[in-house]
């Protein structure tokens, strides 16, 4: 079909990349998400956008979540899903609600937070999971392999657990996470095992981008669940849409803020405003990790190595894998090893994105403050997006309609909660029991050369 949209490579005009040739052909939407990532360390993207019309997103109001799930994933799938098919994928993956919280005048949290393991990121994992099992081959084993800072590998092992045909190996950093997380991943099962590496987030994401170049693991059928995956990115589109179509008042634009770690998050509100939702900023805080806002001050990139160890644990990255997507958006690129070939269009960026850098002091001051001023609850990464908005909103004035992403539930979080506020944060339904389930992890060192023995002796390649 003339109109079908194909995914290219954001290496594809890079010579001898880590020994990769440029990987120049565009494949289908299908193959992007089975692959992960590209043959020569590349992350796809789509060859155009498509556009979503003004009217459409506003007759979203007061209906379900599915529809605008249907509304913008169809766009990119139609033309390789059936419409009944992408329906019932759609509905299996979101049994459950999205709050829209207001804190004062038009601005708002959007508790992303109550899906089954109490994280955004269940909203783009068990929709690709459904995906994947949608498009894979049945006569091959399919072996996914996920780094994690904190929530993506519990969302990405919940959503994937029991699902035929398909077996799945987290990495997460061994000291980096919270005792509960650590829980959530080691206890999942069934064709789910973690990993849990002596190393930062930034390690775990190298060995699995190493695997999946490594020509000589070709027969082990790699596939990411990580944001690098595409699939992980469309459904992260949807939730801007129904937001704002649930919100606003006819014409007016939105401001959204979007704690961010890997840039998969923001990417997708990107992808929106580029589909025609009417984003006046988008706003990408940061925890201290502050090599993007630091390049949007300064114009120059330097990954940020070792990452730091901070409250909002999951936003831990010190070379976010998705500002790849980014730099090609704007005309630039960078490769997975923080490396710039081509600038961006640094003006235009900051015309359509703000960032700034939140320390752990102030993210505790503004769970704290909006605590006691709102009381509302808020977990360091939401406290991260929230402080974020308000800084922006400091210094360039007040905008009408603002929404902010809490992306984890505080339960998550207890020790920080009960020290900051004096309470125990209420225990979600899909999080008790948790404490009592048995499980663990294999400990292993950041090194390629051990990890790859690992898969060999462990994955399988067959049905």
């Amino acid at each position: 079909m003339e109109n079908k949209i194909l995914y290219y490579s954001t290496n594809r005009n890079l010579d001898n990349i880590n020994g990769s040739l440029p990987f120049r052909r565009k494949v289908t939407f299908g193959e992007a998400l089975l692959q992960g990532q590209a043959p020569d360390e590349g992350l796809y993207v789509p060859d155009s956008i498509p556009r979503i019309s003004y009217e459409d997103i506003i007759l979203l109001k007061d209906k379900p979540y599915a529809e605008a799930a249907l509304l913008v994933t169809g766009a990119f799938l139609n033309d390789e899903i059936d419409a009944g098919i992408l329906r019932k994928i759609i509905e299996d993956s979101y049994p459950f609600t999205i709050p829209l919280q207001k804190v004062f005048d038009r601005k708002y949290i959007m508790r992303l937070d109550r899906g089954p393991t109490a994280s955004f990121k269940d909203f783009a994992a068990r929709m690709m999971a459904r995906l994947m099992g949608h498009f894979r081959d049945r006569s091959r084993r399919l072996n996914v392999l996920v780094a994690t800072s904190g929530d993506t590998g519990s969302a990405v092992g919940e959503a994937f657990r029991g699902i035929e045909g398909i077996d799945v190996n987290i990495l997460y950093p061994h000291d980096e996470v919270s005792e509960r997380q650590k829980k959530q991943l080691d206890t999942i099962g069934d064709n789910v095992r973690s990993l849990s590496i002596n190393g930062k987030f930034d390690d775990c994401q190298d060995l699995v981008k190493q695997a999946f170049s490594d020509p000589s693991l070709g027969h082990l059928n790699f596939t990411s669940a990580n944001s690098i995956n595409f699939g992980r990115i469309l459904p992260q589109m949807v939730y801007y849409f129904y937001a704002y179509a649930q919100l606003c008042q006819k014409g007016e634009g939105i401001v959204i803020s979007v704690p961010s770690g890997n840039f998969g998050n923001a990417l997708g509100c990107e992808y929106a405003r580029r589909m025609g939702l009417p984003v006046e900023k988008l706003v990408m805080p940061t925890n201290e990790n502050d090599e993007f806002s630091r390049f949007l001050k300064e114009g120059e990139y330097e990954r940020l190595s070792p990452s730091l160890a901070c409250l909002s644990n999951a936003m831990n990255v010190g070379h976010p894998s998705n500002l790849a997507r980014f730099f090609e958006l704007y005309g630039g690129t960078v490769d997975r090893t923080g490396k710039v070939h081509v600038h961006p269009d640094i003006e235009a960026m900051r015309k359509n994105i703000y960032s700034v850098s939140i320390s752990d002091e102030e993210t505790k001051k503004c769970i704290k403050k909006t605590y006691d001023r709102y009381g509302v609850i808020l977990e360091p990464h939401g406290a991260v997006g929230w402080r974020g908005l308000e800084v922006y909103l400091e210094q360039y004035g007040d905008f009408p309609l603002c929404v902010s992403l809490e992306t984890a539930h505080p339960a998550k979080f207890p020790d920080e909660i009960v020290e900051l506020l004096g309470i125990m944060p209420e225990v979600p339904d899909s999080m008790k029991g948790i404490d009592e389930r048995k499980g663990k992890s294999l400990e292993l060192p950041a090194d390629y050369k051990i990890f790859k023995e690992y898969l060999i002796d462990n994955l399988k390649s067959g049905v």
